[in-house]
């Protein structure tokens, strides 16, 4: 290896190993500061703003809806600590505190519809969320492109459907009247009547809701599949992994992080259920089955005029809602997903 010798009797190493007194310093001092690296530092705000304002003008249109109708309401929830009377207004009406909310805690009704909710709620994570991530997998294992598009178009357009036609259809095909009643008349059996039975009535919105939305609830998980790489699963069909193999451990994988994420965001909504489909079918079947918290809302409030009570009950389900978000992204993060947001 090439060595020279300095000026002052040191001697530099190979590749410019400097072993001289001076040398040694400027090495260390090298050793000590490390790779520098360089670091973009952020635009002032008015340079960012001068090259996307195309992009915020696009997008100022949806945030002026989205606070107009979404967070300009949230001031009338004031209303919940008032005696409000819309004759006389909001600056106008007495202060009452938590009055509304004590009413609320000792209303049987309203404990009766808190239960009905939770308890579709429950029954339909069970039997109606894992029907559009079935549905998904096997659309996507359909090969022919135009028969798949064929049979999605066909799953989809029951999400188009009002409730009142969705309802009408299954009267007509469960009611006492109906074609499977008809039916079983017409082989000697007594008719049924599945419509108006408050014992299969958590059956029936389930079965609705299966048929109204679930092709359209598999937008988004086709959307992850077609995101999972596809050379693993032809690895994996090299090594000779079976169909069930590489659902199990490629396709079930690629979508559990929307999975969770969809979770958490329908436990957020676990006291919101839905108020028509509940409403047309609630004297068919009675209060006692068909009363939840939207419908209880409509009817203590609307019809009675007790707006602050009706308030009053709002803000208990959005409090409801966020501690369940709060508390299932909390687990997510312990099984080590992302959830709908992450601490940095």
């Amino acid at each position: 290896m090439l060595r020279t010798t300095s000026g002052d009797g040191g001697r530099t190493g190979p590749a410019g190993d400097l072993t001289s007194p001076a040398g040694a310093g400027t090495s260390k001092d090298v050793r000590k500061r490390g790779p520098r690296t360089s670091r973009a530092r952020p635009q002032p705000f008015l340079a960012r703003l001068k090259r996307d304002w195309q992009l915020l003008l696009m997008a100022f249109p949806a945030i002026g809806l989205l606070v107009l109708f979404h967070y300009v309401p949230l001031l009338g929830n004031v209303i919940a600590f008032q005696d409000y009377s819309p004759y006389v207004g909001i600056g106008d009406s007495p202060w009452v505190g938590f009055a509304n909310f004590h009413w609320l805690m000792f209303d049987a009704s309203f404990w009766d519809a808190t239960i009905n909710t939770l308890t579709i709620t429950a029954f339909q994570l069970i039997f109606y969320f894992p029907v559009p991530i079935l549905l998904a997998v096997l659309l996507d294992s359909v090969v022919r492109p135009r028969l798949r598009l064929l049979i999605q178009s066909v799953v989809y357009m029951p999400h188009f459907f009002s409730w009142v036609l969705v309802v009408t259809l299954f009267q007509q095909m469960f009611g006492g009247a109906g074609l499977l009643a008809q039916t079983l008349r017409d082989h000697g059996y007594d008719g049924i009547d599945i419509m108006t039975n408050p014992d299969t009535f958590i059956v029936l919105v389930t079965a609705e809701t299966v048929w109204k939305d679930a092709g359209w609830g598999t937008i988004i998980f086709l959307a992850a599949l077609a995101a999972i790489n596809q050379n693993l699963y032809e690895a994996a069909a090299v090594d000779g992994a079976s169909r069930w193999r590489r659902l199990w451990h490629i396709t079930l994988p690629g979508l559990r992080p929307v999975i969770v994420l969809l979770l958490i965001l329908r436990l957020g909504e676990a006291l919101n259920v839905g108020f028509e489909q509940f409403f047309l079918q609630r004297d068919a079947v009675g209060r006692e089955a068909a009363e939840v918290l939207d419908t209880f809302v409509y009817w203590r409030t609307l019809l009675t005029g007790e707006w602050s009570y009706g308030a009053a009950a709002g803000l208990v389900k959005g409090l409801v809602g966020l501690v369940l978000i709060l508390v299932a992204n909390k687990v997510a993060h312990r099984f080590g997903e992302q959830g709908i947001y992450k601490r940095s």
